[in-house]
């Protein structure tokens, strides 16, 4: 697994889906974008990402990520499938599990065992995406899922193209073995240095890549990056606040605690684990001093953060993902990663 010798830049759209029309235009007219992809928080990923299909040609599109466990594999086959059709085979599909109070309080979806149910459900999606592609019969018996029925009247048929590729979503080490086992990727949390990447994350991909039968397909590493900055002195103090209160929020999440602690930051997580659950989120961003702040996140001026992410990530990556957590223009994004390509 050797990263690419030139980084590629991916920009994550969070808005409104009115508003990807004319996003995906302009990333397209830019020209600098590998690709367009959209969370899944509180909009639907894939009414974005099908009016960024029918509004670009060439970008990638893609979902950062899309909640495997709050859909069945078969609800998630169809519209992943639909959109591999509709852009014309440009579709990457991110997976990832959320957290066990969102999947079974929000959606109400069962949770248990989340790297095993990972790597039975990426199985049954291409499972289920074969039997569309040749009219084979549908025969997946899993431990978690079981999909063995699928009538003519409700096989969309095959694509003139293969079927979408799969990204998986990871930050503990067996949901990351696991990613390097049965997906096309890895898709790395912005809580994220190039320490943590390169002592933790990449060593566990390489051990499931390993213990995998894919060792010979190709795998693509994909990394968010929080980037703070702005066009002038009051917005990139602004977008350096926004930043603190990101990095605390990830820092109050149990999940995400192992990054902490690799750099002896334990304790940053019981502080910040105790404000969430007196209600105290506005005092999370004080939590996060400068050495947190420029180790997790690139911070600086267009120019200045355009180098930082060459030189965080040069070596270990093949794509970077920008996570802009705070309010900004999209345009931002676009001039962010110009800046990258022109150091």
């Amino acid at each position: 697994m050797t990263p690419a010798t030139t980084l590629e830049y991916d920009l994550a759209f969070h808005g409104d889906p009115a508003g990807m029309p004319a996003f995906a235009r302009e990333v397209e007219e830019r020209g600098n974008v590998r690709g367009l992809f959209v969370s899944e928080a509180s909009h639907d990923a894939f009414v974005a990402l099908t009016l960024a299909a029918v509004n670009s040609s060439t970008v990638q599109i893609g979902t950062s990520i899309a909640l495997a466990f709050a859909r069945s594999p078969m609800a998630m086959a169809y519209p992943a499938y639909d959109l591999q059709r509709l852009s014309e085979g440009r579709l990457v599909l991110g997976l990832g599990s959320q957290i066990k109070p969102h999947i079974t309080r929000r959606y109400n979806m069962p949770w248990s065992r989340p790297a095993a149910r990972m790597a039975e459900y990426v199985a049954a999606l291409r499972a289920i995406w074969h039997t569309f592609q040749t009219g084979d019969k549908l025969d997946f018996r899993g431990e978690f899922y079981s999909h063995t029925l699928m009538p003519p009247l409700f096989n969309p048929g095959p694509l003139p193209t293969p079927s979408p590729e799969i990204y998986v979503a990871a930050v503990g080490p067996r949901m990351v073995e696991t990613t390097g086992e049965v997906a096309d990727g890895f898709m790395a949390h912005p809580l994220l240095s190039r320490s943590y990447l390169e002592k933790a994350l990449l060593p566990s991909l390489d051990a499931g890549r390993q213990r995998g039968s894919r060792m010979e397909e190709p795998f693509t590493v994909s990394v968010m990056a929080m980037v703070a900055t702005g066009r002038t002195e009051e917005s990139l103090a602004a977008a350096i606040e926004g930043t603190r209160r990101q990095i605390g929020f990830y820092a109050s999440t149990p999940a995400y605690k192992t990054v902490l602690d690799h750099h002896g930051w334990g304790d940053l997580h019981d502080e910040a684990h105790t404000l969430t659950l007196t209600n105290r989120w506005g005092e999370l961003a004080a939590l996060i001093d400068d050495e947190v702040l420029h180790t997790l996140a690139v911070v600086g001026e267009l120019d200045e953060v355009g180098r930082g992410l060459r030189e965080r990530f040069d070596g270990l990556a093949d794509r970077v993902m920008l996570s802009i957590p705070y309010d900004a223009d999209e345009a931002l994004g676009l001039d962010i990663v110009t800046a990258a390509r022109d150091r």
